[in-house]
């Protein structure tokens, strides 16, 4: 048995968690994610900019600060910190942990290839609306494939104590040291897709141990020092989840459904680079108070495309909001932007989108929202995109005036006219698994 902690599920969750990991009981590997579809684009902008970047850069300073308790220990760490820039990052990391040997997985990164790739014909189509990538050649920021969990394996073999890789799935995080250490072969369906239903489970950090949990959440013990996920995987493909003793929140098998559910279409097909999941066979079974037993999982045959994950710039937006008080604070707000829609339209400003929510009174749940007649305050949030960003910034200063010249009683201005941003696109696009080739660096 191997214990597989996640201290990480997304870039810019708490700190805090793996050094707890690490420092609060036994583990074999700490994975961290810190990747998203958005976050690629952002990464291949600052490599751009500057060669050295394109990284995760709050993980080589956490490798610092664990890097003792890490060799102490025995523990490895898999992420995904790399980003655009794998190399760069684990460079960063032997200067932040000297004594760390660290080995990078490459070959996701197809955005220098994107040209010879549509050559041989590869058309690179949105999964959404059939479009040729060639349609916005021009505007694209960045493209890597998902890796899957062999490469990042590979490099555990290595005997790195810190593995670093670009864009692998989520899941391949956790499956990666049962490969390593159970000796999993490619054809090993169900034990790969039981590795691939524990990384899922386990991706999202603590959201499988009470956080960010409908489920009795207000009795869930000690939220500001909850524990984060521990996968006790067997070499059978058997695992439990839990987490170290004396730690906050609660593992049960009513809080890990809801993980389960995270992002999940198909159920029966769970698609990885690896294998297809069924998440209809699985079996949960508590055996203890934080420990829950998943057994019974099936899996078939990997898919022969990869999945390619492309962003591009698709025009400027701006959001601004102002708050209203009581009394009749809806109607204020409402009165606000029509006013706002009106003068915009009088100037001849044209947009992609103009867009309204209401704080305080439906803005998270929408026509379901139960009535509120009178609220005591309202904040109205009003968001506008479009090809031109000179429309955009204009639009930035129609919001604060009406503290003045619009309803009474205005406030939440403090920050001035709101900023105008890029807007970031992104294309979903399938590749044959044989165009993209992987290989381990050690960095020395």
């Amino acid at each position: 048995m191997i214990r597989i902690a996640n201290g990480q599920g997304f870039w810019g969750d708490w700190l805090e968690a793996p050094v707890r990991l690490v420092e609060q009981g036994p583990i074999d590997y700490l994975i961290l994610d810190y990747l998203a579809e958005v976050t690629m684009s952002i990464l291949q902008k600052q490599k751009q900019s500057d060669p050295a970047l394109g990284y995760a850069r709050d993980f080589p300073p956490l490798i610092g600060r664990i890097s003792k308790p890490l060799l102490d220990r025995g523990v490895s760490v898999v992420a995904n910190a790399g980003g655009v820039n794998p190399v760069a990052c684990a460079r960063a990391v032997r200067q932040a942990a000297p004594d760390l040997k660290v080995a990078v997985v490459l070959g996701d990164d197809v955005f220098p290839r994107l040209d010879e790739l549509l050559a041989k014909g590869h058309a690179l189509r949105d999964l959404d609306t059939g479009e040729p990538l060639s349609s916005i050649r021009d505007r694209i920021l960045s493209a890597n494939a998902y890796i899957g969990d062999f490469p990042l394996a590979e490099a555990l073999a290595t005997g790195a104590q810190v593995v670093i890789a670009g864009r692998s799935t989520d899941t391949a995080l956790a499956l990666a040291p049962m490969i390593h250490r159970f000796g999993w072969g490619p054809e090993e369906w169900d034990k790969l897709a039981a590795g691939v239903i524990a990384g899922h489970i386990v991706e999202c950090g603590a959201q499988c141990t009470g956080g960010n949990c409908q489920v009795d959440w207000r009795n869930l013990p000690d939220l500001a020092n909850i524990g984060y996920p521990i996968v006790e995987a067997e070499p059978d493909g058997a695992f439990c989840i839990t987490k170290h003793p004396g730690t906050g929140g609660r593992i049960h098998s009513d809080v890990i459904k809801e993980q389960l559910l995270y992002e999940l279409g198909d159920p029966r097909n769970y698609i990885t680079p690896d294998c297809v999941a069924d998440f209809t066979s699985i079996r949960l079974h508590d055996l203890e108070p934080d420990r829950v037993r998943v057994s019974g999982i099936r899996g078939a045959q990997r898919p022969p495309m990869l999945k390619v994950s492309i962003s591009y710039t698709n025009g400027w937006k701006a959001i601004g909001t102002l708050v209203y008080s009581w009394p009749q604070a809806l109607e204020k707000a409402r009165a606000a932007d029509a006013i706002v829609r009106q003068r915009l339209a009088q100037l001849g400003l044209k947009f992609d989108e103009i867009y309204t929510e209401y704080f305080g009174v439906n803005a998270c749940h929408g026509p379901v929202a139960p009535p509120r007649a009178d609220p005591a305050e309202v904040e109205v949030r009003i968001g506008v995109r479009g090809r031109s960003r000179n429309a955009v910034d204009r639009f930035t200063r129609e919001l604060v005036p009406l503290v003045l010249n619009g309803p009474p009683g205005a406030t939440g201005f403090g920050e001035g006219k709101p900023a105008v941003r890029e807007i970031v696109a992104y294309w979903p696009a399938l590749i044959p698994r044989e165009e993209i080739q992987t290989r381990v660096e050690v960095i020395e």
